[in-house]
């Protein structure tokens, strides 16, 4: 019998488990609520100084100086995760993602009902995120396998759109955004279930990567909805 209870968990370390896993996610969700301020002024700075006209005139260059930067600045974020450094990374990451997300906004913008759009783009984000959030903290299902066929999907998507950057193939463009829509939601499941379940226990990397999958709900929404729903009037 005393055999039997030294192999059980103590309770001790349990509840230190929990509460490692608990703080690392409020951590991780303050700190996503924070990136979405310099997300919103580097969009600010973006449509103020005609970034996004100068991408659309320049896709090539805009693509290359968009990869270069943001897995640099990824990159950087990750070798420097466990001190403040990284934080203020991850800021300048979401600022500079914010004024690349500019060309879209400016495209948008041109609509009548743009704004709505918009609106319409940012709610339809906030819900996959509450219920993926949702599931991933009350299901008893492990979802976290599916991380590498997600990567490879993603891998799959970023040569299909760069390539459709040159091919400019409406249909194809459309069919990648509801691709990216589903993959990256699926994304964002899975990497919050990896925080709940104690897999990531850094949250600057977990803020980063629920960031990147929300950023690109957001935009392949928004890029569907500017296609289909815009009024160009």
């Amino acid at each position: 019998m005393s055999d039997f209870r030294n192999t059980l968990p103590r309770a001790g370390a349990y509840d230190a488990s929990v509460t490692a896993r608990n703080r690392v996610l409020r951590n991780t969700y303050w700190l996503l609520a924070l990136s979405l301020i310099p997300t919103v002024l580097g969009a600010a700075v973006g449509l103020h100084f005609g970034t996004g006209q100068a991408m659309a005139a320049n896709p090539g260059i805009s693509t290359l100086v968009f990869l270069v930067g943001a897995f640099g600045l990824m990159f950087m974020i990750e070798r420097n995760k466990n001190s403040s450094l990284g934080v203020a990374l991850l800021l300048g990451f979401t600022f500079f993602m914010g004024v690349m997300l500019s060309n879209l906004l400016s495209f948008v913008l041109g609509m009548g009902n743009g704004a709505q759009l918009i609106m319409l783009a940012f709610g339809g984000t906030a819900a996959v995120f509450g219920a993926m959030a949702t599931v991933a903290t009350t299901t008893k299902r492990d979802f976290t396998h599916l991380q590498k066929f997600l990567f490879v999907g993603v891998v799959l998507l970023i040569v299909a759109m760069v390539a459709n950057i040159f091919l400019q193939i409406p249909a194809l463009m459309l069919t990648l955004s509801v691709l990216a829509i589903g993959i990256f939601s699926a994304f964002l499941l899975v990497d919050l279930q990896r925080v709940v379940q104690g897999g990531e226990t850094n949250y600057i990397s977990a803020t980063l990567a629920v960031y990147l999958d929300l950023y690109n709900i957001f935009t392949n929404l928004l890029m569907l909805l500017g296609v289909l729903g815009g009024n160009r009037d």
